[in-house]
């Protein structure tokens, strides 16, 4: 329920959003008209349609995105035509004659004079079409959620609920200009010319939309911004994280609930699929992971090395692969970063998030103990703990009758990418790069899914980052379509790294690292060299600074020299 209503909140604060300005002129094109009978059924065909192209282009891919183009250059056709009849009334007679007769054949509820219930819902139907609202922190949550759990009732229903919200604060608009309009006409007498006023706005509506107005510099001049205010309503829902289990010495372990099924699989690496049934008298760690995520590499030495250390006493580890991004649900991705990770325990692909569900999950990484009698009885979500984790399998193996476990703790001396993040808690925060998760952008809004030229500002505040060049900026990525570009960013921490991929093409990027305008040396990552140099072959995440000295504040800038690099997330250690 609170997602639905943080859901219907962020669509009526889209009346304050730049991107509204656009369609707003087709919104208001009926004000003089009954509203029942013409602007509620208009919000309605605009709202509905909207959900379900949002829905198609979350879940279906590129493919429902291209397919609404075509959708929107009908619209801009039809409105056009709106436009039109508004400037001259005969032309509207002329071109409204088959579509009245039409509408009466199809419905008793018109006067006859292209006042149908049919017609306003078609022009909302074009509406929905061409809008394409900024996404802000809320609606970028939906679409995250979207493509994260899958098509589903609730997915539809909470972009449903955000256009509710928009067409509320838009008919609460309309009922308001309406009245203006109808007082303007019995004052003034100025009908005719409100009418041709707002058939210039219409046409205006959409040159600005053919001219990607709506997407690109509209969001980049925004003067209402709701982000704020939207994260606030966020935080102030989001549930708070549950909270670590605390083991006291010398009592029994809670019983937390039961192994869900592991049939939702839709892939297992180095081992035949697994059943709950098959496990029962093992002890169980379900490792929930995916391999572009630096918290989960870093947790990586200590579940190889618990695999290594107790397999041999009845310890079966298995790392549910459920992927944040597109690319790590690629099988051979996975499989890649498998081997080249060492893990040779058996992994399930969990691209449909079922065990994901099965178990009730929300973080990467996040471990599930399990005991031979297939119930859970501990949990920790992210890094740490690793001793307190390890005594848990220790007792589990022991109820199970395990004798002789070799003592001691697994190996903490951790090297690489893998190696424990620094001590520094003022570190930046994970930062994503595709505008469904944006935050901290310093180059004003971003043009949704359309190139545009980005120009980095002179100076950067902490926490901030930017982009310069030719960039396309998709939900969960940005594509440079121009060698030359670059991303920038102001940092803390130890580490920087960055989940990159190659274009779609997949020949290799070179790109070259500065920091604070000169090359790394020993400040360098693991995937650049002192000069800063290095190539990015395939997707994953990429180390390119590990500073030899402190975890200090620092420009961080790097320019590829190839376009269609594909720029997913930074994490910082």
């Amino acid at each position: 329920m609170l997602v639905l209503i943080l859901a219907y909140l962020g669509g009526v604060l889209t009346i304050l959003s730049p991107c509204i300005l656009p369609v707003l002129p087709f919104v208001f094109a009926r004000s003089d008209k009954p509203f029942m009978r013409n602007g509620l059924p208009m919000l309605l065909g605009m709202a509905i349609t909207f959900a379900g192209v949002a829905t198609l282009a979350a879940l279906g891919g590129g493919w429902a995105v291209h397919a609404n183009q075509y959708g929107r250059y009908v619209a801009l056709v039809v409105l056009a035509f709106l436009g039109l009849t508004l400037l001259s009334t005969h032309l509207a007679e002329w071109i409204s004659r088959p579509f009245v007769a039409l509408g009466n054949r199809l419905s008793r509820h018109s006067d006859g004079n292209g006042d149908s219930i049919w017609g306003a819902a078609g022009l909302g139907v074009a509406t929905g079409l061409l809008w394409a609202p900024c996404a802000g922190p809320i609606l970028g949550l939906l679409l995250t959620g979207a493509a994260l759990n899958g098509a589903s009732v609730q997915t539809t229903l909470l972009l449903l609920t955000y256009a509710g919200g928009a067409a509320t604060s838009l008919g609460l608009a309309l009922l308001i200009g309406g009245k203006v309009f109808a007082l303007m006409k019995r004052s003034l007498g100025a009908g005719e010319w409100v009418r041709r006023a707002l058939g210039v706005l219409v046409l205006c509506g959409v040159a600005a939309i053919a001219l990607g107005l709506d997407t690109g510099l509209l969001t980049r001049i925004s003067l209402a911004s709701t982000g704020g205010i939207e994260q606030k309503l966020i935080d102030a829902v989001r549930p708070a994280p549950a909270p670590q289990p605390v083991l006291k010495t010398g009592e029994p372990l809670p019983v937390e609930g039961t192994f869900p099924s592991l049939a939702g699989a839709t892939e297992w690496l180095n081992s035949p699929p697994l059943t709950t049934e098959s496990l029962r008298g093992k002890v169980v760690l379900v490792d929930f992971w995916t391999y572009s995520c630096i918290n989960c590499i870093r947790t990586l030495p200590y579940v190889r090395g618990w695999a290594d250390k107790y397999r041999d006493h009845g310890l079966v580890i298995i790392g549910v692969h459920a992927p944040e991004f597109a690319f790590e649900k690629n099988p051979d991705n996975v499989a890649r970063a498998v081997k080249d990770l060492g893990v040779d325990y058996p992994v399930a692909l969990d691209n449909s998030y079922a065990i994901w569900k099965g178990f009730d999950n929300q973080y990467w990484p996040a471990h599930y103990f399990i005991d031979a009698q297939g119930r859970i009885r501990h949990h920790h979500f992210g890094e740490g703990n690793y001793h307190e984790s390890e005594d848990v399998i220790r007792q589990l193996l022991t109820a199970a009758g395990q004798k002789n476990l070799p003592g001691g703790y697994v190996n903490d001396v951790r090297q690489g990418v893998e190696a424990a993040a620094s001590d520094d808690s003022t570190r930046s925060p994970e930062t994503y790069v595709g505008y469904a998760r944006a935050r901290n952008f310093a180059g004003g809004q971003v043009a949704h899914d359309d190139a545009l030229d980005y120009h980095a500002p002179a100076v950067l505040g902490t926490n901030q980052w930017t982009l310069d060049g030719r960039w396309t900026v998709h939900g969960e990525n940005a594509q440079l379509d121009r060698a030359g570009g670059g991303i920038a960013y102001r940092f803390r921490g130890r580490d920087l790294h960055l989940v990159l991929g190659p274009g779609s093409d997949g020949k290799p990027v070179r790109f070259r690292v500065t920091i604070d305008g000169k090359p790394p040396g020993a400040d360098h990552g693991m995937d650049t060299d002192a000069d800063g140099n290095g190539t990015i072959d395939s997707q994953r995440l990429y180390q390119l600074v590990r500073q030899a000295n402190g975890s200090g504040e620092r420009l961080f800038e790097i320019t590829f020299l190839d376009p269609g690099v594909q720029a997913y997330a930074f994490t910082f250690g």
